[in-house]
């Protein structure tokens, strides 16, 4: 893989140039605009306004992108599946750190992966996408964000994001200031009345404010349609199951594209961008995604093998053209046999208990206390709620809600009661002895779990 990651940074280096170019340019002219002496003056606020974006991105973009997402950090016990394909996908990486799981809190079925470097790498995956997918599915898409993250994308698609950003910020606050600006402010006057040159500058001024955003964006979007197709190669080679990747691209493009907190900056990093809702059209040169049924076309396209040679020459079939999107270095004889699809890769759930999965797990998300009456009844209570009992409302039990309490005693001294006896395959809620809340999913099948406040270990047994 380093030739796909040393090809990513050159590309990413020929970019940030031709990017820079335009920013320097921008800031010259602007800056000439309003001054004779200005030309200078202005590349160095238009750099200084870029280095300041970047070092905010650097230290915080990560966060600042998951915060805006509504994505929420989760543990093991509140997904294990997704826990364990992702390890799974670390491993067929060889990729050094496990990065952070986030669900978003969102019906529509979507993915991204974030984080500047890569021990601080995460994937977040909306709740939708984790009731509509089957298990060979999510693989699928799991190991498309951990290509993302394997050929340094994540970190190209901040700092060219960034730069784009930049060069719009300063476009844009140019054009609205000499629209709405006093006439007698908007320029400079020349010591000799006017003449050729200033009026050159004004002309190249406006043009390049104009122009500027459009080739950056043009640049950006060119290069991230690349990336896409090449993590969607990797992914295949990661997973060994084109149709994964396929079919999951397939419902998810016909499903609902209406995620909630998304904006411009954001919607690339998105397996499909949520914001460009019309099938990406081939030839929309403002498209950050490739077409998804091309996509699509060109994974169900490939047989005999998995390899960076079958996902090219499956591209280059469908395509019709005989450009390379990998590396020629990375395109040698592999044997990577396509297997089969796994046998835990039931089709998901009916409607009604698929939108009772998506309940309990965004729930979960959000830190509802489940609990089980013994009357059978599954009781779930908000976070806020904060008193220490519940009454049944079928039986009328009074039940302890389960609460965090506050100790100062140093991890590892607590003496954890030694069990938990399950109730049944649900949602369920108990507390540590620390105080600590532990939650566990109908898909926790493990004999035990460890408490990260404590680090003690709960044996869990069923009833």
């Amino acid at each position: 893989m380093w030739e796909i990651i040393e090809s990513n940074k050159r590309k990413s280096l020929i970019l940030f140039i031709a990017m820079g170019v335009c920013l320097v340019l921008l800031g010259y002219f602007i800056g000439r605009f309003f001054s004779p002496d200005g030309g200078i003056l202005g590349i160095f606020i238009a750099a200084g306004i870029w280095c300041v974006l970047s070092i905010l991105s650097y230290f915080a973009g990560d966060h600042i992108v998951l915060a805006t997402s509504n994505a929420k950090e989760v543990s093991y016990d509140v997904h294990p599946q997704l826990f364990n394909i992702v390890e799974e996908m670390k491993i067929a990486a060889n990729f050094p750190y496990m990065p952070k799981i986030y669900i978003i809190d969102d019906l529509a079925p979507n993915a991204f992966a974030t984080g500047i470097k890569p021990e601080k790498s995460s994937i977040a995956v909306t709740a939708g996408m984790l009731s509509m997918l089957n298990r060979d599915e999510l693989q699928g898409v799991v190991a498309h964000e951990m290509s993302h993250i394997v050929n340094r994308d994540v970190l190209f698609v901040t700092f060219a994001g960034v730069l784009l950003g930049s060069i719009t910020l300063i476009s844009e606050t140019f054009l609205r200031g000499i629209i709405y600006a006093p006439r007698s402010s908007r320029r400079y006057k020349s010591d000799k009345g006017g003449g050729q040159a200033q009026l050159f500058i004004i002309l190249a001024a406006i043009l390049f404010a104009i122009l500027a955003p459009i080739l950056a964006r043009l640049l950006y979007f060119a290069i991230s349609r690349k990336r896409e197709y090449l993590a969607d190669a990797s992914a295949v080679r990661l997973t060994r199951y084109p149709e994964g990747l396929a079919s999951a691209l397939e419902k998810i493009s016909s499903g609902n594209f209406n995620l909630e907190n998304v904006n411009s900056v954001t919607a690339p990093m998105y397996i499909i961008n949520p914001m460009e809702k019309n099938g990406l059209r081939l030839s929309d040169l403002s498209s950050t995604h490739p077409p998804i049924s091309e996509r699509i076309h060109i994974l169900r396209s490939i047989m005999y093998g998995a390899s960076f040679q079958h996902y090219q020459k499956a591209f280059s079939d469908v395509k019709k053209i005989t450009v390379k999107i990998i590396p020629g270095s990375a395109l040698t004889e592999e044997t990577v046999p396509i297997r089969a699809a796994s046998v835990d890769s039931k089709p998901v759930a009916d409607k009604k208990e698929e939108a009772r999965n998506l309940g309990d797990l965004m729930m979960a998300v959000n830190k509802y206390v489940f609990l089980t009456c013994v009357c059978g009844l599954k009781i779930k209570i908000p976070p806020d709620f904060g008193k220490p009992k519940i009454q049944c409302p079928r039986c009328n039990c009074e039940l302890e809600v389960p609460s965090a309490k506050d100790n100062n005693e140093p991890a590892g001294v607590y003496t954890a009661s030694p069990e938990y006896i399950r109730q049944g395959n649900r949602w369920e809620t108990f507390s540590c002895s620390c105080g600590a809340l532990q939650q566990i999913s109908p898909a926790f099948s493990a004999s035990h779990l460890t408490c990260k406040v404590c680090g003690k270990a709960i044996q869990i047994k069923n009833q």
